[in-house]
């Protein structure tokens, strides 16, 4: 049995997903970057998730969400699947789109740990060498949206969807800073110098060893088909909770244990015949099996 983790309201993750073999199947293109946002507009929609900042590498995204309603899962569920078939029919393949391993969800646990989260989303392109600033990704990065609270815009994917089905013709995505992460400005304020700040620690490390990037005209000529040349690190580190303060993020993974350990005394007895109520948080087996559980705290 895998490790399993509580669902509750109103909890904020980095969302980080890989293409299968790591393939630029996300490489940027208008039809690509269309899909993208559609399809994360929809599934937001569809689901009441907050979306604080998307960010779509050419193998890979990360997207930092606020789940208000507990419907983190159906979400990624949701938007990953309609995005796999809609870009698989673009790409005219068949076989898997994402990678086999688990979808990375990291419980962003303070308001500092969001903007530290959307920093590295938005400069992974800085980050990675491909770009100078920002601003030069061809590819979807909320950044410019969310600083300036401004909306990003999608149509329908003609090559998947049926004009007359069910999905909308167009789509507007408002990145949203919740209420709860405080003021919405001071935050727009520092993700803005968090992301200058990683420009210009790259800026100097590119001026003192010469090393240049990739720039946007090679990275719109690779083939979707490609994948990086370097070696990915295996066996690592997966973490489901990220706290810049070392006691929140204790007091996180000693919640989360204590989870784990109740669910699975739960789960043994409920198997057994034994009436018993499930944790706060139980997702699956509420969902899928109507097991009773207890109220959140």
């Amino acid at each position: 049995m895998s490790v399993v983790r509580p669902v509750f309201a109103g909890q904020l993750y980095m969302i980080t997903r890989r293409c299968t073999q790591r393939e630029f199947l996300l490489r940027p293109d208008e039809e690509t970057n269309n899909a993208f946002i559609y399809c994360l507009a929809e599934a937001a929609a569809r689901f009441g998730i907050d979306v604080i900042l998307p960010s779509a590498m050419s193998n890979h995204h990360h997207t930092v969400v606020f789940d208000r309603h507990g419907r983190i899962i159906e979400f990624v569920e949701h938007f990953h699947k309609m995005l796999a078939k809609c870009l698989n029919a673009f790409r005219g393949r068949w076989e898997n789109f994402w990678a086999c391993e688990p979808v990375s969800l990291v419980e962003l646990v303070d308001r500092i740990d969001a903007i530290d989260k959307v920093v590295y989303a938005a400069s992974n392109p800085v980050k990675d060498g491909l770009v100078d600033t920002v601003a030069h990704w061809p590819g979807v990065n909320g950044t410019h949206a969310l600083i300036n609270d401004l909306p990003m815009h999608a149509t329908r994917p003609a090559f998947f969807f049926r004009d007359e089905g069910p999905m909308p013709a167009e789509v507007t995505l408002h990145l949203t800073i919740p209420p709860e992460l405080g003021d919405p400005e001071s935050f727009r304020r520092a993700v803005r110098n968090g992301i200058a700040a990683v420009e210009a620690k790259h800026k100097a490390e590119r001026a003192r060893t010469g090393r240049g990037v990739v720039g946007r005209a090679r990275i719109l000529r690779q083939s979707w088909r490609d994948s990086p040349t370097s070696h990915e690190p295996r066996r690592t580190l997966n973490p489901r909770v990220a706290a810049r303060s070392k006691w929140h993020r204790i007091e996180a993974l000693q919640r989360n244990k204590a989870f784990v350990a109740e669910y699975k005394a739960a789960r043994r007895a409920w198997l057994a015949g034994i009436p018993v109520v499930f944790p706060a948080g139980t997702y699956w087996l509420r969902r899928f099996a109507g097991v009773p559980v207890a109220a959140t705290a």
